[in-house]
C-alpha cells in the first residue's frame, strides 16, 4: 500500500515555465551550471545549486550559499514568476524524447513509508551530499526538486492517466536534449480520489533518482518532529515531493566510465591483462553495447568489444552478475587498481545521454587513457536488488529523460 497525497505546488506562471525550469542540480559540473545561471537569472539552478552565485573557490559549507537559495526562491515569488496553487492537486507529468514517452503522477509521499521500508532504495548516499541537501531543503523550507520513483505498473492508474492527458495541458514546452515536457493539473475531486485509491494497491515505490533528496527529507522530518511539541504527523515536513512513473514506461541508459591512466601498465600489457578475462574483438563499429555481459572499450583511438568469459562470471547472485559489477571486479579493481570508485579521483562517470562521443573526446584529449561503455541494467534487476535489501554499485543507473526542477515546489509549511 502506497499513500500518496495531493498538494498545493508552488509553480511557474505559464509564460515563465521554460525560463524557470532546469535540469537537476546534480547532473552539472559547477562551471556548466554557472554558465546557465549567468545567462538566465530566473533559472531554478539559482535555488537548487546556489553556489553558482559565488566564486568557484567558495567553501561548499558556506551558509551564504543556502541563504542565497532561499532569497532566490523568495525573489521568484515576489516577482510573481512563481505562485502557489489554490487547492491541493495532483499533477500528471509527461515527457517525450524521440519515440519514448512516459507519464507520471506528481504527488507528496509519506516519509513514514521510507522508515517502514515501503519506499525502496538501490544505492547508498554520501554524508557530504546528504548534508548539502539537508541544508538546502531546511533553509529554503521546501522540497525544491522531484524524487524520481518507479512503481510496478497498474492498469487502474494507467486508465486514469490516459483520461487526463486527453485534456488541455497546463504546460507544454521543449527543453534540453529535445525533450518535450507536458503537465496537466488534476483539480477534480473525483479524479484526486481515484488516484489516491489506485495507489493503495501499489505495494512499494522504488527510488530511481533522488536518494539524497529522500534521505535529506527524512532527516529534516525527524529534526522538526523533535522540535515541534504539537507534532501531529500531518505537517508538510512529513512528506516529500515525487514523480511516480510506471516501470514499463521508464528508460535506463548505461552509465559509462573513463579512467585517467592505466595503473602503470603499457597499452600492450593492459590489453593482455584484459584478454585474460574477456574475449576481445578489435575495431568494432558498435560502440555502445545493448546486451548484458558485453562492454565497449575505447583505447588509443580504437573501439574494442569485450565479452565476459564464462569462467569469470562466478557465483550467479544479484549483485555480482550486474554488468557494472563485472567491470569493477574484472577490470577496474584488479587491473586498474580502482578499488573504491566512489572516492578514487582517477575515474570519471559519464551519463549515457552524453553518448560515446563524449568518451572518445575524453580519451583523444589525452586527459584519460581508456573509457568503457556499459549496457544499462534492467528495471527488473533494479527492483529485484531493492526488494532484496541490497545495494547496487556506485553509478549503476542513468535514467533519461530527467525530471526537471522548478516546475513544482513543495513548501514545508
Amino acid at each position: 500500500m502506497s499513500t500518496v497525497l495531493p498538494f498545493r505546488a508552488l509553480r511557474p506562471q505559464k509564460n515563465y515555465v521554460r525560463e524557470v525550469a532546469a535540469l537537476p542540480y546534480d547532473v552539472f559540473e559547477w562551471d556548466e551550471a554557472r554558465k546557465i545561471g549567468e545567462l538566465n537569472p530566473r533559472s531554478f539552478l539559482h535555488v537548487e545549486k546556489s553556489e553558482i552565485d559565488f566564486s568557484e573557490d567558495t567553501d561548499g559549507d558556506d551558509p551564504r550559499i543556502y541563504a542565497t537559495a532561499k532569497s532566490n526562491l523568495e525573489r521568484l515569488v515576489r516577482e510573481k514568476i512563481l505562485f502557489k496553487e489554490g487547492k491541493n492537486c495532483f499533477y500528471v507529468y509527461g515527457q517525450r524524447q524521440g519515440d519514448h514517452d512516459q507519464y507520471g503522477i506528481v504527488a507528496c509521499v509519506s516519509i513514514a513509508e521510507v522508515d517502514a521500508g515501503k519506499i525502496k532504495k538501490h544505492e547508498l548516499t554520501t554524508v557530504v551530499k546528504e548534508q548539502d541537501r539537508i541544508r538546502n531543503i531546511d533553509t529554503v523550507n521546501a522540497n525544491t526538486g522531484l524524487v524520481f520513483c518507479v512503481y510496478s505498473a497498474r492498469e487502474a492508474i494507467h486508465r486514469i492517466v490516459e483520461g487526463i492527458i486527453r485534456e488541455d495541458p497546463e504546460y507544454d514546452f521543449t527543453f534540453d536534449h529535445g525533450v518535450a515536457h507536458t503537465v496537466w493539473v488534476v483539480r477534480d475531486d473525483q479524479k484526486i480520489e481515484a488516484i489516491t485509491k489506485a495507489f493503495l494497491d501499489v505495494s512499494a515505490l522504488y527510488i530511481a533518482d533522488g536518494h539524497h533528496r529522500v534521505a535529506a527529507a527524512a532527516a529534516i522530518a525527524r529534526i522538526r518532529r523533535e522540535r515541534n511539541a504539537l507534532h501531529k504527523g500531518i505537517e508538510e515536513y512529513n512528506y516529500f515531493m515525487a514523480g511516480l512513473f510506471p516501470h514499463d514506461q521508464v528508460r535506463i541508459m548505461g552509465y559509462n566510465r573513463a579512467i585517467k591512466d592505466l595503473n602503470g601498465l603499457s597499452e600492450e600489457e593492459f590489453l593482455r591483462r584484459i584478454q585474460e578475462r574477456f574475449v576481445v574483438s578489435p575495431n568494432v563499429t558498435l560502440k555502445s553495447p545493448s546486451t548484458p555481459l558485453e562492454f565497449g572499450m575505447y583505447l588509443r583511438g580504437k573501439w574494442f568489444k569485450l565479452q565476459v568469459r564464462e569462467s569469470e562470471l562466478g557465483q550467479k547472485d544479484l549483485i555480482r552478475t550486474l554488468d557494472v559489477s563485472l567491470l569493477q571486479n574484472n577490470v577496474l579493481a584488479p587491473i586498474l587498481g580502482i578499488h573504491d570508485p566512489r572516492a578514487d579521483k582517477r575515474i570519471k562517470f559519464v551519463g549515457g545521454i552524453r553518448g560515446v562521443t563524449a568518451l572518445e573526446k575524453m580519451v583523444d584529449s589525452k586527459e584519460f587513457a581508456v573509457a568503457f561503455s556499459l549496457p544499462p541494467p534492467s528495471l527488473t534487476q533494479l527492483m529485484a536488488v531493492a526488494d532484496s535489501g541490497q545495494i547496487m554499485p556506485p553509478k549503476s543507473t542513468w535514467f533519461e529523460p530527467k525530471l526537471l526542477s522548478g516546475i513544482f515546489v513543495h513548501l514545508l509549511d
